[in-house]
This record gives structure tokens, C-alpha cells and sequence, in this order.
């Protein structure tokens, strides 16, 4: 525990602050800030973006990762190449669940962005905010209407720039400039490449618009319907917190950020007060290697995403007791839900041989063609590299009123705008989890439960910031969510078995062949569905006078004072959405929450 003591040790340091960029943080010409930042991830670059607004205030960002520039970063900066970002990789924490009973057992990777940036630089770039029942929902559950669709837009708005598509082509009739902001950091665009299967996604929907309506803009508030997909990615790159808010950020001389540092615990400054306080951040560079600490006037802003932020929270004694006890970590605020109620999206691939050698297979098998793109990328900044490999066009959809599922477990959803499922559609050969053919042509939909009722967890493995926690998304881990799985694959079948794929797919690919019956599709998602890597609730919001929770509807960690966080690990649910635009969207409301609690400028 630090003592008061210890903090007038802090303040005797030389506070002459110049913003920089540091890789050590013996580097650092202070060790005193008015906020600790602790993740350069979504979140965490937009809350020092925001902050630093104010030129009298002096924030440190710690980030885990290392830069996003430099060696190897052309995959986390091309569009085409983010199937490489991760897993395996420098840009990643290398995460690995524990056995999946859903999934036969298996244990599966878990991708999370270990760079500045976080998973905004490694993810597939999906622009999806999700519906308006989903924000109305978690007004709801937090007690706060500030956080509602209708409030919540305004900081939608502020934090995107839609821009043209890298081919500069016409997008009339593809979204809707209405729900659109055009001057904030983020910069978002319509897809830059066409595809041979554009035309027969969009026949489908008129052949079956029953079923497959077609959507203007999924990001109005009702996401329901197939549309054209919207990327986190302009003027032919990736554009992620850290290429915009963080650059932003970096420019003011009242931002320091020092990287390849984990927060190994925060400490707590005085035990005197009324609640715990927590005002200081031991870190470090590696296992054995020196001790900082770094102390927070203001506050502690915990942004370290859904795994870190609990696994940072129970190293420090914030977490269930009895659990912090066994791995002799000294208890100091009891809340039992740090880790718990994990949801996350479970997804599998289906794939079917067809008629097409323009898709992106025989750009993957030819050398010499995908050479040529890139250097068509280098010279223009277009091309198929420019694009999104995951596709032109999503869908999101509903199980019927009448069906059985529905009736036997009830609606987890937040309301009628709110999906289900969700569909995505690739000119080629995609999964996480089956060997590549190295020859042939394929299109693949990708079939996703984004309303799953499975609650999961992280907990530690040990009492070190340096060994992974244990990951557990129980994924498939319900009835529900194995009978509303079965029924996204059939709908899956059913848009592929529209007439205008019929001269175009000649056979499911080997794999899918026996998914002909409810107990053949279990079988087959049970052994290739993985995680579609979208983590939250492990530090889920909730009202002030609830008992479960962990942060308060100010984002706050309840029964302690000196800590937020703001990152996915707050929802209490699984949006219906690829999580980005909203964790921006939170992001931009707390920094105006912390800028109100500390009148701050704006």
C-alpha cells in the first residue's frame, strides 16, 4: 500500500513535462499526472485525446503493446492484410481460452490488439453501432439516460468522419449521409473494391425480402436486413484510435506515452478515508525487471479492455474476496462481479465450392497476383488491398416471432430492432479454425450469434500481471445458444439456395456436407465455430444501488474511489454489433464525464 508519505515522494519529482513517445518508463521526466490512463486501446486513446483538451492538464498513457508503426506493421495498416495482424503475432496478447465444453472441448484462440491502439489496430474493421434498443437497454440497466440511443448519438456523430471509398465510386443508395457524422477523428468509408458476388447478394434480397430486406444503413438505430458494409478504414487504411485520436493526442505537450509497460497493480494511497483510495500505478517492462510507480492526481482511467481491465482490477484487491485470498492478493474492495458475466459472439464458417475464378482464393494462391496488388497498392493507394477481405455486405436478423426457440427460452434481445444473428459475406474461402484449400474457388458466409444468454469469465491464473488470466467466453455454452445458432446456419442455407446463386455455387465445401439436419449443423459448429472476438461485461455497468456490477452508470468503480474505466468491459451484454463503434461511442461520453466531474475545459 502506498502511504501518504510515499505520494509527497511522488510530488517531489521535477514535473517539467514534455509530450513524447516513450518506450521506457525510466524515460519519463515525471512520475506525477493528473490522469493515469492505463490501455492506449479504443478507449483509451480517445479519453487522452479528449483530456488533453485541456492544456493544464497532464496525462500519462501506459500501454502494454508496442507501437503501430515500425517492423511488420503493413498488416495492421493494409486493409487486405488483417487476417495477419493476429494470432501469433507482435500486435497481439497471444491469448488461449480454457476448454470450450461448446465446442467439443476444444480451446481456442483469443485475439486481443497488444499495440497502441489495441484492438481497434488489429480487428476487421467493421463500422456497426449496433441498434437503438441496445443503448435504450443499457440506459435502462444502468439507471442513467445518458446513455441512450438518443443520447448517445451526438457522441456517434462526434467520433466519425465518413470519407470516400478508396475507388472513389458512386454510393448513392448505399447508406444514408443523414446518420452520418463527416468532422469527427475516425474516419469511416463504404467498401473501395466490387466483387463478383455483390450483384447476387443484392438480387437476394429482392428474390427473398421477406426474409433478407435490404437495409439503406445499418448504423440508423435498426441494423435489421442485409446492407453495404461500412469499414473503420480511409483513404485506403486502416484508421484506428491510435492513427487518429492518439496522433491527435500526441501533438499537445500535456500527453506522455510510454509503451511495452503493464500496469502490474494500482495502489492505494491512504487508508484513512471513508472508501479505499486508489491514486498511484505500479509498472513494468518485463517479470524481474524494476518496479515503477507513477502517481494520478485526479484519477486512474482503467481502459485495458475486456481481459486486462479485471485482471488489473483483481491484482490490485478489487474482486471477489475469497478469490483474491487463495492467490494471497490482499482484499480491499469486495465486489464479486470483476471477471464475471463474460459474453462474447461465437461464430462459424460455411463455405461452398463455386463457378468464379475472380475470388479472392486465386488472389491468395497466386504469387505473382498478389504481388501485383500490392504494388498497385503502394503506387496508388487502392486496389483490392485498399478493401476489407471480409466483404461488401453483412446482415442482421431476427429469429421469426413463431419460433420455436423463442418460445421455449424467451428473447435475450433488447427489443424489435435488435438481432439476433448475424451474416457476413465473403468472396472467398474464410475461417479461423479449418485448413485453407490450397486450390479452388469459394464463398463463404459467416454466421454469428450476437445474442448469446452464455456468461462466462476471466479469473487469474496467478498473482503475476505477466501470466495470462483464464478465459473463459463459454462459448456455446447454452441450449439457447446452440438451438439459435443451428437456426443462423439454415437461414444461411436458405439465402444461398435463392435463385440467383444457382448458377454460381456448385457444392457445400467437404466440411458442411453432413449439415443437413439440426444435429449435423450442432455437430459441425460445435467443431469449427470459434470466437468472433468481441469480449464484454467483465466489468459490467450497473446502478449505483445495485449489489452486482462493477462501475456505476459514471463509469466508476463502485465501493472504491480514484478508478474508472471505460472500455467493452462495461456493457452488461453482448451488443448486437462488432463493438468498436460503440466503445467509441462510450469512450466520448466518459471523457465529458471525467471533464464535468473535474472542471475541466471543453
Amino acid at each position: 500500500m502506498i502511504t501518504t508519505l510515499l505520494l509527497l515522494f511522488f510530488l517531489s519529482f521535477s514535473e517539467d513535462v514534455y509530450a513524447a513517445l516513450y518506450s521506457d518508463p525510466a524515460q519519463l521526466k515525471t512520475n506525477v499526472y493528473d490522469f493515469v490512463i492505463v490501455g492506449a486501446g479504443t478507449a483509451g486513446c480517445v479519453i487522452a485525446n479528449r483530456l488533453s483538451e485541456d492544456p493544464k492538464i497532464r496525462i500519462l498513457v501506459i500501454e502494454a503493446g508496442r507501437s503501430n508503426i515500425g517492423d511488420g506493421s503493413n498488416v495492421i495498416q493494409i486493409p487486405f492484410l488483417v487476417g495477419d495482424a493476429t494470432p501469433g503475432t507482435s500486435f497481439d496478447w497471444n491469448y488461449t481460452t480454457v476448454p470450450q465444453p461448446g465446442l467439443e472441448g476444444r480451446s481456442v484462440s483469443f485475439p486481443r490488439g497488444r499495440v497502441l491502439g489495441g484492438s481497434s489496430s488489429v480487428n476487421f474493421m467493421y463500422y456497426t453501432r449496433g441498434s437503438s434498443d441496445d443503448f435504450d437497454r443499457l440506459a435502462s440497466v444502468s439507471g442513467d439516460s445518458g446513455w441512450s440511443w438518443k443520447n448517445i448519438l451526438p457522441y456517434i456523430l462526434k467520433n466519425e468522419k465518413h470519407v470516400p471509398s478508396a475507388d472513389g465510386h458512386n454510393t448513392t443508395g448505399q447508406f444514408d449521409p443523414a446518420v452520418h457524422g463527416f468532422k469527427g477523428p475516425l474516419l469511416t468509408s463504404l467498401p473501395g473494391f466490387p466483387s463478383d458476388i455483390d450483384g447476387r447478394v443484392m438480387n437476394t434480397t429482392t428474390v427473398l425480402h421477406d426474409e433478407f430486406p435490404f437495409n439503406l444503413d445499418m448504423n440508423s438505430g435498426n441494423p435489421l436486413g442485409v446492407g453495404w458494409l461500412q469499414s473503420s478504414i480511409g483513404n485506403g487504411a486502416r484508421s484506428s484510435s491510435a492513427t487518429t485520436y492518439l496522433a491527435q493526442a500526441l501533438e499537445r505537450p500535456n500527453v506522455d506515452v510510454v509503451i511495452e509497460t503493464q500496469v502490474t497493480r494500482l495502489l492505494q494511497i491512504d487508508n484513512s478515508s471513508l472508501l479505499p483510495t486508489f491514486r498511484g500505478v505500479e509498472c513494468s517492462q518485463s517479470r524481474a525487471g524494476p518496479r515503477f510507480r507513477i502517481a494520478a492526481r485526479k484519477e486512474i482511467i482503467i481502459s485495458a479492455g475486456s481481459i486486462g481491465t479485471p485482471q488489473i482490477l483483481m491484482l490490485s484487491g478489487i474482486g471477489d474476496r475469497s478469490a483474491l485470498g487463495a492467490l494471497k492478493i490482499p482484499p480491499i474492495v469486495h465486489i464479486p462481479d470483476v471477471g464475471q458475466n463474460m459474453q462474447d459472439h461465437p461464430f462459424v464458417s460455411m463455405q461452398w465450392v463455386v463457378k468464379d475464378n475472380e475470388t479472392e482464393d486465386t488472389l491468395n494462391e497466386q504469387p505473382a497476383l498478389f504481388a501485383a496488388a500490392l504494388k498497385e497498392y503502394d503506387e496508388t493507394r487502392g486496389g483490392i488491398m485498399a478493401n476489407n477481405p471480409a466483404g461488401n455486405h453483412i446482415g442482421w436478423f431476427r429469429l421469426p416471432g413463431n419460433s420455436p426457440v423463442l418460445r421455449e427460452f424467451g428473447d435475450p434481445t433488447g427489443g424489435p430492432h435488435s438481432p439476433h444473428f448475424e451474416m457476413m459475406f465473403e468472396n472467398g474461402f474464410f475461417s479461423f479454425t479449418q485448413a485453407i484449400p490450397s486450390v479452388g474457388n469459394f464463398f463463404s458466409i459467416l454466421v454469428a450469434l450476437v445474442s448469446p444468454i452464455s456468461r462466462g469469465s476471466v479469473t487469474l491464473s496467478t498473482s503475476s500481471s505477466f501470466d495470462h488470466p483464464l478465459i473463459d467466453p463459454a462459448l456455446l455454452g447454452t441450449a439457447f445458444d446452440q438451438a439459435a445458432l443451428v437456426e443462423a446456419v439454415k437461414a444461411s442455407q436458405r439465402f444461398v439456395a435463392a435463385s440467383p446463386w444457382k448458377d454460381y455455387i456448385i457444392v457445400p465445401f467437404a466440411d458442411s456436407v453432413n449439415t443437413t439436419t439440426d444435429a449435423g449443423i450442432l455437430a459441425y459448429a460445435s467443431k469449427f465455430a470459434t470466437t468472433i472476438r468481441h469480449p464484454v461485461s467483465t466489468a459490467m455497468i450497473s446502478k449505483n444501488t445495485d449489489k452486482k456490477g462493477v462501475v456505476g452508470p459514471q463509469l466508476l468503480v463502485k465501493d472504491c474511489a480514484g478508478v474508472r474505466v471505460v472500455d467493452a468491459s462495461i456493457f452488461p451484454f453482448a451488443l448486437g454489433a462488432h463493438p468498436q463503434a460503440a466503445v467509441y461511442a462510450i469512450a466520448e461520453r466518459a471523457a465529458d464525464l471525467i471533464k464535468t466531474a473535474h472542471e475541466l475545459q471543453t
